[in-house]
Order: structure tokens, then C-alpha cells, then sequence
């Protein structure tokens, strides 16, 4: 893991912010915003109207008299009530998968390309877009715009809500897309992009790097371990862990809180990411023993603060997946844990730790159920590098260490281990 040493403070909550005046600033421009595009209209509260889709929530005040005062009313989203059809379009907005984005991040850097950012001053829901403004949509990835030019060369945009990262080959394309943007939409240019997404964006003549050690510190804070002892590994070697272990019960709240944000921080710490996804099993009924474990991933964390993933620039942009599996882990049902990594030239910048659907009954089997699932996201990865203008010509190397699983991927019809294997994983 390679480190940083940039870590730059948000405000925690409304009353810190408000107290910040340039963020009292960005949300008079938010609202002045929303009132210039009539986004929004003030109507009485709709306490006896049913609205379809939607709930409104009252706080209520007993009065002296025994009345109940209804104020305060919020309108709450009911997205499960949405059909298809009806109001289902009207309030989807798609945004990019991070592996999208550190995808668009390393081919920056294999290509020694810059990458700016904008920011949308008020962001709205997805819409159909009926001009035509020369980019093609890419079939991969509902958020990622490609604009080629035979003479030029290629343009790349990434969304996400209102924030645009884009990047290209060609720096008048880019700065005619940046004005064209801006002339059209309310936007900021906020220049070579340094944050995005609660990471941290180092952009160096040799290399860029992604970190999360702001949003760390934040969580070793909020859950009282700053200034910890650090330990020298997430998890000790061959931890096991079950639903009833024997221990007391833990708050809930406080676990689902401690696992939500290991789980956000493996945007860019893959090495937390099987521990994290391991404790993120026991969200329901936690015990002791299970929020000590995922204290002690923080109490690591807090050792590693400057780690994060580096992307060399100009390396050979050759896709190579390396595939595992912690077979019958789970001491529960007995299922095996798949984990699965990709390389472009340097640095990972796709991982994933994911329990797998089946009982596996020997390491074999496990190992190729694990290989199936990296050969799949392979695929999805090769279709985006397409889009991007890097067409991998060549074979993707996935890297397993069990012969039987790489026997049974050469050759599965007449192997004897491979008749009780679903037919879903021999889609390797």
C-alpha cells in the first residue's frame, strides 16, 4: 500500500457548517439555485391528502388540554411503492460504480492524462436528454460518456449527481467541453480534480493516489479510538467468527455504524476489505466479541492512516486478475468467501471480498466457483476499457494457485470433481 500525507477537515454537522461562512455561501447559491429553475413550489401541508409514493411524517406535542398539535411535517420517500411507468423514471438518478471511477482513474494514469473536475451548483434528477452533443453513452455504464475524434482524440466524462470528472487525450477538446459546460449550466471549475466522493485525489507528475485518511480520522474520532494503539494487522490469522459465540449482546446502532464506514473506506483500502465484508454479516444481533473484532479493524486502521492505492503513469496497460477463496469460512452455513483483485500496469483498482451463494465441498470447487466470479467482472472490465479507447487484444490472465480448478477451467465435461458444480460457474 502506498501513503499520503494530505488530510483537509469538513464540518461534521448543520451547526459546524453554519458557522463556516464559505459553506454558508455554497448553500444560499444551492437554494438561490433551486428558486431561479422553479424546482420547487410552496404548498399548504397535505395532512388529510393521500400522495402516491410518498408519506408525511407530523411531530406531535400533547397540549395541556389533552389535544394533539401537529407541526413540523417532513415529507419521507417511499421508493418500494414506485411503478415502473408511472413514477418509477421520474425519480431515478444512475451514478457510477467506484470501480468505474478507478478504472477512469488508472488509465489516466497509464495514459499520463490529467483529471478535472466540475461541479453542478444544483444537481436534478435524471432526465432524457433530446439534443445530440457528440458523445456516445457507453452500454457498460450508465453515467460514462465517450466523445472521439479521428483528428484529436478522445474525450472521457464520468457523473455522479453533480459532480463531472473527466478526462482525454487531447487538452483542446477538454477545455472546449469545460466551456461549453459552463456556458450552458451553472457550474464551478474546481480544476484538477484533488476530492471526489470523500477521497482524496493526488495528482504528481509520477504517479496519482487515492486515500480516504480524512474520512478516517473522522471515524476513529466518532468512535472514541483517536489516539488508539495501533495493531499490525486487521484480523488475526484464521479469525473465526459465528452469529452465537457465547458473548453478550452489543448496540446494535453503534455496530451497523462502525461496519457501514469500514465498508466505505474499502473505496480505497482493499486491504480492510475481507474483514470488513466478513463483519458485515452480523449486522443483525451483534455480539461483543463482533464490535471488539470491528474495533480492532479501526485500531489498524488508525496505524495506517496514510495508506492508500497508487497508479504509476506510463505503465503498460495490460488487465491481470488474481482470484482466492477462504473455503467453507463461514462457520455458520459453511460457505466459502471469494476474493478476486485486478492490476492495469500498476496498482489494484478492482477487489472484492463476497460469500459465495453455494456450499462448496472441496477447495476445488471453491476455488473455481472464485475463479468464475473474477472471470466475470474481467468481462465487464474489458467492455469498459473498450468504451475508454484501450481495447484489451489480448487474453485476460486470471491467476489461481489450485490445479484442480484450473484442470476443471480447461477441461470441465470430463471431470469427474465438476458434475455437482452449477452450470452458472462454468461460465469461466
Amino acid at each position: 500500500m502506498a501513503q499520503c500525507n494530505m488530510c483537509i477537515m469538513e464540518p461534521e454537522n448543520f451547526e459546524e457548517a453554519d458557522l463556516d461562512e464559505s459553506w454558508r455561501r455554497a448553500m444560499e447559491a444551492e437554494l438561490e439555485m433551486i428558486e431561479k429553475n422553479n424546482t420547487w413550489q410552496l404548498v399548504e401541508r397535505p395532512f388529510n391528502k393521500p400522495v402516491i409514493g410518498v408519506k408525511w411524517v407530523y411531530k406531535t406535542k400533547l397540549n395541556l388540554d389533552g389535544t394533539v398539535q401537529k407541526n413540523k411535517a417532513r415529507l419521507v420517500a417511499k421508493g418500494y411503492s414506485q411503478k415502473p411507468g408511472i413514477d418509477y423514471n421520474k425519480t431515478f438518478a444512475p451514478v457510477a460504480r467506484l470501480d468505474t471511477i478507478r478504472t477512469l482513474i488508472v488509465l489516466a494514469a497509464q495514459k499520463e492524462w490529467h483529471l478535472y473536475q466540475l461541479d453542478v451548483k444544483s444537481a436534478f434528477l435524471n432526465g432524457v436528454l433530446k439534443e445530440e452533443a457528440g458523445f456516445k453513452k457507453s452500454p457498460s455504464e450508465a453515467t460514462l460518456y465517450i466523445k472521439t475524434d479521428e483528428g484529436s482524440g478522445i474525450l472521457i466524462v464520468s457523473l455522479y449527481v453533480d459532480d463531472i470528472v473527466y478526462t482525454g487525450s487531447c487538452v483542446k477538446m477538454l477545455e472546449e467541453f469545460k466551456n461549453d459546460m459552463m456556458k450552458h449550466y451553472e457550474m464551478t471549475d474546481l480544476g484538477l480534480l484533488y476530492h471526489f466522493l470523500g477521497m482524496g485525489v493526488v495528482q504528481t507528475d509520477k504517479y496519482i493516489f487515492l486515500h480516504q485518511k480524512k474520512y478516517a480520522m473522522k471515524v476513529i474520532e466518532k468512535f472514541g479510538l483517536k489516539g488508539c494503539k495501533s495493531v499490525a494487522t486487521p484480523l488475526v490469522a484464521n479469525e473465526r467468527l459465528c452469529k452465537e459465540d457465547g458473548s453478550e449482546m452489543a448496540d446494535e446502532s453503534e455496530y451497523r455504524q462502525i461496519i457501514g464506514s469500514l465498508l466505505y473506506l474499502t473505496a480505497t483500502r482493499p486491504d480492510i476489505m475481507f474483514a470488513s465484508s466478513l463483519l458485515a454479516r452480523f449486522m443483525h444481533n451483534p455480539t461483543k466479541k463482533h464490535i471488539g473484532t470491528a474495533k480492532k479493524v479501526l485500531r489498524y486502521v488508525q496505524g495506517t492512516l496514510d495508506y492508500g492505492v497508487e497508479f504509476k503513469k506510463g505503465k503498460a496497460a495490460t488487465l491481470i486478475g488474481y482470484c482466492d477463496n477462504d473455503w467453507a469460512g463461514s462457520e455458520d452455513d459453511r460457505r466459502s468467501t471469494s476474493g478476486y483483485m485486478f492490476t492495469l500496469g500498476s496498482g489494484m483498482f478492482s477487489w472484492a471480498s463476497i460469500k459465495q451463494n453455494t456450499v462448496a465441498l472441496s477447495t476445488a470447487e471453491a476455488e473455481y466457483v472464485s475463479a468464475a466470479e473474477a472471470t466475470s467482472q474481467a468481462k465487464w472490465l474489458r467492455f469498459i476499457l473498450e468504451d475508454f479507447g484501450a481495447e484489451q487484444v489480448e487474453g485476460t490472465p486470471i491467476l489461481c494457485d489450485n490445479t484442480s480448478a484450473i484442470a476443471m477451467a480447461k477441461n470441465p465435461i470430463f471431470h469427474q470433481k465438476s458434475r455437482h458444480i452449477s452450470r452458472k460457474f462454468h461460465f469461466i
